[in-house]
């Protein structure tokens, strides 16, 4: 187990601003204990309605907040605009890319994950992830550019290709991605163009799996994949993809022409294990001990989607935002006291608020576990728990005005390309 620290040697450095290390922040500063909190980014961004900007529903603004704000009520948190290269582990000290050291008394790794593309890195420049703000910026303006470009187009089969937009993955991420960008053409495309129809757009959803939504019972995946056909949803199943190009796609054999790829098939954790000189998982999870401590560090942590942690049951904790920050609140509140006073801390308990996917405009699938719903009343639920886990008052309030007025006139949000 990590052991207690003297914070008025040195602060606890909090490495990442995510749903972890914002609720680790807090938690340390609501006790006055010295924290510097670093993140490359000065904002902290809500994932789960990243897939929103992406297709042009939401601004990035609506979905972000400057992690200066969201501390500024604790005086013993710093923030700091950098990125951690090294970690030096007997002087307990992390280095900077900006150039200097920073000594820690605790270390807490938050620093979440990015896209793995299973070995064939090759393939990113032409199917971008979705992480961040620049990612979302990028697939929208990408795609908003391809029908762009259709509308110009003389060449039939060049239109049909530009029109044909495949989405790798058939997790919650590229099922609510496939389903927006099928709205958002039939819609868009009916309204706004002269030459293209929204009946000759494709939205191609690729899973190498037998089925989508792997996480989900069998029932709701099921209900799931129903509603993306409905929706013009082309989903293969069983269709590993073997190769990305800038203007096409090869899965299971078949080479498929294409406006643009999304890849939404696999994460992996940041490099910070390696920084750490520490063994990983096949997913570049650090495992850690049920206090969240690093086995065999002192003074070490890991959370949210960087760390590996079985529940009681023995499964492993999925990378939702809900864990994450219940893992942050959890170590805010207990490393306080085990810096404070000794305490020796509980091991965390994940406690599952509900796994969710919206399918599509009045349609979303939510498993509780021990309850499940679909349809009209899981969409409502997951747009009043989304708007409810904004940060800030005004994302809360804007956000759901803007679903309103989409709701009630079908029209799309900030629709700008800013690639070319």
């Amino acid at each position: 187990m990590a052991q207690s620290a003297n914070p008025a040697a040195k602060p606890v450095v909090v490495i990442g601003a995510g749903f972890a290390g914002i609720e680790v922040a807090r938690g340390l500063g609501k006790a006055g204990i010295a924290v510097i909190l670093i993140d490359r980014r000065n904002h902290h961004l809500f994932q789960p309605l990243l897939y929103q900007v992406a297709t042009a529903a939401l601004s990035p603004a609506d979905i972000a907040e400057p992690i200066r704000k969201m501390v500024r009520d604790y005086p013993s948190v710093e923030v700091l605009l950098d990125e951690v290269t090294g970690i030096d582990k007997a002087a307990q000290s992390v280095s900077l890319a900006s150039g200097g050291t920073i000594p820690y008394s605790v270390l807490v790794i938050a620093t979440g994950a990015t896209h793995s593309y299973f070995g064939h890195d090759e393939w990113a420049p032409f199917a971008p992830g979705l992480k961040t703000i620049e990612d979302a910026r990028k697939i929208r303006s990408r795609l908003l550019l391809a029908f762009e470009r259709a509308e110009m187009s003389p060449d039939p089969a060049e239109r049909k290709r530009l029109l044909t937009i495949a989405v790798v993955g058939g997790g919650p991420t590229g099922v609510e991605l496939a389903g927006s960008i099928a709205e958002l053409s039939r819609s868009m495309l009916a309204k706004d163009f002269r030459t293209i129809r929204h009946e000759t757009a494709s939205v191609l959803l690729l899973e190498a799996g037998t089925r989508i939504l792997t996480a989900f019972p069998p029932a709701l995946a099921s209900y799931a994949m129903g509603k993306l056909q409905k929706l013009g949803v082309t989903v293969r199943l069983k269709t590993e993809v073997e190769n990305i190009t800038a203007h096409s796609i090869v899965a299971a054999g078949e080479e498929i022409p294409v406006g643009m790829a999304i890849w939404a098939a696999g994460v992996k954790a940041s490099n910070m294990g390696k920084l750490l000189g520490v063994e990983t998982d096949r997913a570049e999870r650090i495992a850690v001990a049920p206090d969240l401590c690093v086995p065999n560090l002192s003074n070490v942590y890991a959370l949210g989607d960087i760390s590996s942690l079985r529940d009681e049951r023995g499964a492993l904790l999925p990378g939702l935002a809900q864990v994450a920050k219940q893992q942050g609140e959890y170590l805010g509140r207990t490393l306080a006291k085990k810096i404070q006073s000794g305490t020796s801390p509980p091991p965390f308990r994940f406690h599952n608020r509900g796994n969710t996917a919206i399918v599509g405009r009045h349609a979303a699938v939510f498993d509780f576990g021990w309850w499940q719903i679909r349809g009209w009343f899981a969409w409502a639920f997951w747009a009043l728990i989304h708007v409810y886990l904004l940060v800030g008052f005004q994302h809360r309030l804007m956000v759901a005005i803007q679903w309103l007025w989409k709701y009630v006139t079908y029209e799309q949000g900030s629709r700008l390309i800013a690639e070319q």
